[in-house]
């Protein structure tokens, strides 16, 4: 298997991690769900543990979801483990745990420090690996004040390393210049993602986390035109026949082939995309089901995808990198 670091840290993790937001289970904003419909936490913990007897060593979750239970669910799963793996979780969005409602945003040292404390009890550790910032869109000029925060806190030994979930290369730069920056988390896939944020962390020394890196199962092949899902899933408006979400679908079968090349799920071909575009990239994809957690964490053993396969992508779709 080969390996990723996570930027400036020097800290060494599987190339791909376990995002463990759909694992959370529901919780709501404004009344509206923000989960992946229901969980089986017996289930999540079978392919945690399957996806860490294959190798897997990074798993990132946050404190938002499922209102906390992601991380509790976590912490079941490390239990007796807690040295064999890296734990990144993430700040800034307030919530309610017992009515698994989520409110507004919050960046403040004070605030910080009590979501840092309650992550600590939720995952049952005394340390956390990486720590980030989970307001994407926070005002850039307030920004260098959390990015300070973050600083004390590894100088009091309490985290390893910080980063922020943010798809604006503006705002990447700016944590940039905290010596303790470690990863930009983004959102990026063979159909989406702001390529100039991914030059940032080339450029300075940064992990790349790539979330959705299966444009949130829509890059494993599984849905169709006549797919519906249910409203408790935050993917329950997608419009699978007309708009972006139909668009990527019919862009999904003109790349097909070369992703599913050399024996790969597309899922796997997806993967093998992203570990292809930068040797800073980290993709986190989630997961329900211990299959899930096989079949991504297989796509290892197919490593990237070539030159030549890359360029053809490149070439169908004709979006140059």
């Amino acid at each position: 298997m080969f390996s990723r670091t996570l930027g400036r840290s020097g800290i060494e993790v599987s190339p791909l991690g376990l995002g463990c937001w759909a694992i959370g289970g529901q919780i709501y904003r404004d009344g509206k769900p923000t989960g992946w419909g229901e969980v089986d936490d017996d289930e999540s913990i079978r392919a945690i543990h399957r996806g860490l007897d294959m190798g897997v060593t990074l798993l990132d979750t946050a404190d938002v979801y499922g209102a906390g239970h992601s991380e509790q669910v976590v912490a079941r799963a490390i239990k007796g483990k807690r040295e064999q793996v890296v734990i990144a979780t993430k700040f800034g969005n307030v919530f309610d745990e017992s009515t698994r409602a989520a409110g507004g945003r919050e960046a403040s040292r004070e605030y910080l420090r009590r979501a840092y404390e309650a992550s600590l009890r939720r995952l049952q550790t005394d340390y956390l690996d990486l720590y980030q910032f989970h307001v994407g869109d926070y005002p850039p000029d307030q920004a260098a004040e959390v990015r300070d925060a973050l600083e004390e806190l590894v100088a009091e030994g309490k985290i390893r390393a910080y980063g922020w979930s943010t798809d604006d290369p503006e705002r990447a730069r700016c944590f940039a210049q905290g010596r303790n920056c470690a990863a930009i988390q983004q959102r990026l896939n063979v159909f989406e993602g702001n390529h100039e944020t991914l030059r940032v962390c080339e450029q300075e020394n940064l992990a790349s986390l790539n979330r959705g890196p299966l444009g949130m199962g829509l890059l494993t092949g599984k849905f169709s035109e006549a797919t519906t899902l249910p409203e408790s899933d935050v993917r329950g408006g997608w419009d699978f026949r007309e708009g972006d979400v139909a668009q990527r679908l019919r862009m999904l079968e003109q790349v097909r082939e070369v992703l599913t090349s050399d024996g790969r799920t597309l899922a796997q071909g997806a993967l093998g995309w992203l570990w292809a575009r930068s040797e800073r990239t980290v993709p986190i994809p989630g997961f329900k089901t211990l299959e899930q957690v096989e079949e991504n964490v297989g796509a290892i053993k197919h490593g990237p995808l070539n030159p030549e396969q890359m360029a053809q992508i490149e070439e169908i779709l004709g979006q140059p990198l």
